[in-house]
C-alpha cells in the first residue's frame, strides 16, 4: 500500500487557542501534515508551540492578511520552511461589534464599516487564495476550504448587513473558483458554521445555541472534522459545496418551543 503524502497546509485566522483556525490546524497536523498558522498577533507564536509540543510541524506568522505583503509573507514561510502550499483554510475573519441602530444597518459611519468588513472577511480569502493557486495548479493538486457563516448564506440576524454580504460573497467565489480551478485538480469547498462555543462567544450566542434542535452550541473542533474531512485526500471529488454545521437550526420550521 502506497503511503499518503504529507501535504503543507496554511490554516489562516489561528490565534485563537479556542478558536475554528486552531483546532482545524491541529487536526490537519495531527495527520502528519506540516502547518503554517497565522493571526495579527504574536500570540500565534503561542500556537505553534503548542503544535510542535504535539509533534506537529508547524510555522506561525505575524500578519494583516487585507495587506498583500502580509499575504506574502504567509505564503513565503510556507514554501521556504515546507516547500510547498497543498492546503489553503480561509479561516480569518470577524464579525462587527454593532447594534441594529449601529453602523451595520445606517449612518454615517456605514460606508468605512463596509468596507472593512469586506476586507476582513472577503478581501482575505480572495488575497490568500489568489496567492496560492499558482502553486497548487502546478503541482495539479491542492484543497482550499473556506470559513463563511450560516449569517449571509443561510440566514440573517439584525444590524450587520456588511457582514452578512462578506460571508455570502465567500459562497459565490468558492462555487467560481471551484469551476476555474477543477480541471488542475484543485478542490474548493466551504463551510458555515451557526452557533460556536468558541471564546469569542458571548452569553447571548450561547443562549442561541441552547435553543437549536440540537440544545446547545457547537464546537470548535466539530467544525474542524468537517474542515480537516474536505482538505483531505479523500475528498478529491466534492467541490464548490457549502457544508452548513448549525445544528440543524437553520432548517427547523418551529421555534421557541
Amino acid at each position: 500500500m502506497t503511503e499518503r503524502r504529507k501535504r503543507v497546509a496554511i490554516v489562516t485566522g489561528a490565534g485563537s487557542a479556542q478558536g475554528i483556525g486552531f483546532a482545524s490546524a491541529r487536526l490537519i497536523g495531527d495527520e502528519g501534515n506540516r502547518v503554517v498558522i497565522t493571526s495579527t498577533t504574536d500570540r500565534i507564536f503561542d500556537r505553534v508551540a503548542e503544535l510542535r509540543d504535539a509533534g506537529i510541524r508547524a510555522e506561525g506568522v505575524v500578519a494583516d492578511l487585507t495587506d498583500q505583503a502580509g499575504v506574502d509573507a504567509v505564503v513565503a514561510c510556507a514554501t521556504d520552511a515546507f516547500g510547498d502550499v497543498d492546503i489553503l483554510v480561509n479561516n480569518a475573519g470577524m464579525t462587527a461589534v454593532s447594534d441594529s441602530s449601529g453602523p451595520g444597518r445606517r449612518g454615517g459611519g456605514f460606508l468605512g464599516h463596509w468596507h472593512a468588513s469586506l476586507d476582513r472577511n472577503l478581501t482575505t480569502t480572495f488575497l490568500m487564495t489568489r496567492a496560492v493557486t499558482g502553486l497548487m495548479e502546478a503541482s495539479v493538486y491542492g484543497r482550499i476550504v473556506n470559513v463563511s457563516s450560516v449569517s449571509g448564506p443561510v440566514a440573517a440576524y439584525p444590524g450587520d448587513t456588511a457582514y452578512h454580504a462578506a460571508k455570502a460573497g465567500i459562497v459565490g467565489l468558492t462555487r467560481s473558483l471551484a469551476i476555474d480551478l477543477a480541471a488542475a485538480g484543485v478542490t474548493v469547498n466551504a463551510v458555515a458554521p451557526g452557533w460556536i462555543d468558541t471564546a469569542s462567544a458571548s452569553e447571548r450566542e450561547r443562549r442561541m445555541g441552547k435553543a437549536t434542535p440540537v440544545g446547545r452550541s457547537g464546537t470548535a473542533e466539530e467544525v474542524a472534522y468537517v474542515i480537516a474531512f474536505l482538505a483531505g485526500e479523500g475528498a478529491s471529488y466534492i467541490s464548490g459545496q457549502l457544508i452548513t454545521i448549525d445544528g440543524a437550526n437553520s432548517i427547523a420550521e418551529e421555534r421557541g418551543r
